[in-house]
């Protein structure tokens, strides 16, 4: 272990890994560390044995859940726009080849009191129940608008500047109703809040676009999609990628602590006695815990239940979203369901995640909007987790820390941070144009 490294990596968790496979790719010699002796860190991928000692202490699942081993729980579940940029990433470094999507069934969104599937464009807007007929109309004008629209392309902005306009003012142009306008912005783009209103309309419009396109790619319910035994896999393959270009993975290494000099700039990482030298180092929050400030919580229930969630069509893997207007709260709750079909829980099994920012104390009674509309369920398991940022000067400490992964089923979010600490670690941008059809193979064969 005494050697020096351009960038060490401490913690398996998505982002970490995901960091390690593109500075690998890019020829910088990588060591990677983990204090677990296993993948994943937070975002981690248990069995039905793993869940019950992780949330009910050392109790034995019942028997008519089925086998442990057939149950791949991931702990931070997100699915991937099939257009995205994360599946971009994924292209970029070649490790689609380690793994095999599957299209997700169904994008639904909750309405005073219902689910409904996502309209994404003019013609399903027009079979929408989400909205009255005048309404129809006017959401298909602004999908069509969004549609044509090309940046290169004058006559498609109909005398509309997107980045001067806000998303706001391009929205009441269309006269569009506040149910309207709160699923195309949660549902659609995706966004956390309603702060976007009053933000250039140019991200708003990009968003809904990546939306309508993803939905098209694989002509499913959904624009998203899914690794075949969940996400879990995707440690594994950012590790392998990894050791291709000469990166080194040491797992159960219990007291990595970071080195630093009289300067306070991170030299190298100590462990077990040993020291390995390093230009720069990247990790989550625990790894640093003086160089990151708590910046909220995230409460969430896993369930597995024997059904799909009812309303969304007998979908076997499905995202809703409850934007957070409909709740009168201040965050999106977020319910994601998976199943056998995915392979990851035995035949007629689904596991469903209901996730949100916490604004209180008490998961079981905040999450409840959300844990209403699984109905019966076999098993559920409450948890909440606090979130990290970091506060640090990368430039003075050399250290590179990753945020806590926010509640949301998607992984659009979590893909931004790993390209702006990417900018940040190297100096340059990552380029992404890649041939999307690339991942397409994968997913349309397993359907």
């Amino acid at each position: 272990m005494d050697e020096e490294y351009d960038v060490i990596v401490l913690g398996t968790g998505l982002k970490e890994c995901i960091l390690s496979g593109l500075l690998s790719v890019d020829g910088l010699k990588v060591l990677h560390m983990d204090r677990n002796d296993y993948y994943g860190g937070e975002s981690t991928s248990l069995n039905l044995k793993q869940l019950w000692k992780r949330f009910k202490g050392d109790e034995n699942p019942p028997e008519n859940l089925g086998l442990s081993k057939e149950y791949n729980v991931d702990m931070i579940p997100k699915f991937m726009m099939a257009n995205g940029v994360f599946v971009r990433v994924l292209i970029h470094t070649n490790v689609t080849k380690y793994l095999n999507f599957k299209a997700v069934d169904g994008s639904f969104v909750y309405n005073k009191g219902k689910i409904y599937k996502v309209p994404a464009n003019d013609v399903e807007a027009l079979k929408s129940t989400l909205m009255g007929l005048f309404e129809k109309r006017r959401a298909r004008k602004f999908f069509i608008y969004v549609q044509d629209y090309e940046d290169n392309d004058p006559k498609s902005h109909e005398g509309l500047d997107l980045n001067k306009i806000t998303a706001r003012d391009l929205i009441s142009k269309y006269g569009l109703e506040d149910d309207t306008i709160d699923f195309i912005g949660h549902a659609l783009a995706l966004y956390f809040d309603d702060t976007y209103l009053d933000q250039p309309a140019m991200d708003f419009v990009r968003r809904i676009k990546l939306y309508a396109e993803s939905l098209a790619r694989f002509q499913g319910g959904s624009p998203y999609i899914y690794p075949l035994y969940g996400l879990g896999e995707l440690p594994q393959a950012f590790a392998r990628l990894s050791a291709v270009y000469g990166g080194t993975y040491m797992l159960n290494k219990p007291d990595c602590k970071v080195v630093f000099d009289d300067s306070g700039k991170a030299i190298g990482v100590a462990s077990e006695g040993e020291t390995a030298k390093c230009k720069k180092v990247v990790c989550d929050p625990s790894y640093l815990p003086d160089k990151v400030k708590k910046v909220g919580r995230v409460a969430r229930a896993i369930c597995i239940m024997s059904h799909p969630i009812p309303d969304t069509h007998d979908s076997h893997s499905v995202q809703v979203i409850l934007p957070q207007k409909q709740l009168g709260r201040k965050s999106d709750m977020y319910l994601f369901c998976c199943s056998y079909t995915h392979n990851v829980a035995p035949k007629g099994k689904y596991i469903a995640f209901v996730t949100t920012e916490a604004e209180t104390d008490q998961p079981e009674v905040e999450l409840k909007p959300g844990v209403d509309l699984l109905r019966p369920v076999d098993d559920i398991f409450f948890d909440v987790y606090d979130r990290y940022e970091p506060i640090n000067e990368h430039g003075a400490d050399s250290c590179f820390i990753s945020t806590s992964y926010d509640p949301s089923t998607h992984f659009e979010s979590t893909v931004i941070d790993v390209i702006e600490m990417y900018k940040k670690i190297t100096g340059k941008e990552l380029d992404l144009s890649v041939d999307l059809s690339a991942a397409s193979a994968a997913a349309d064969s397993e359907e």
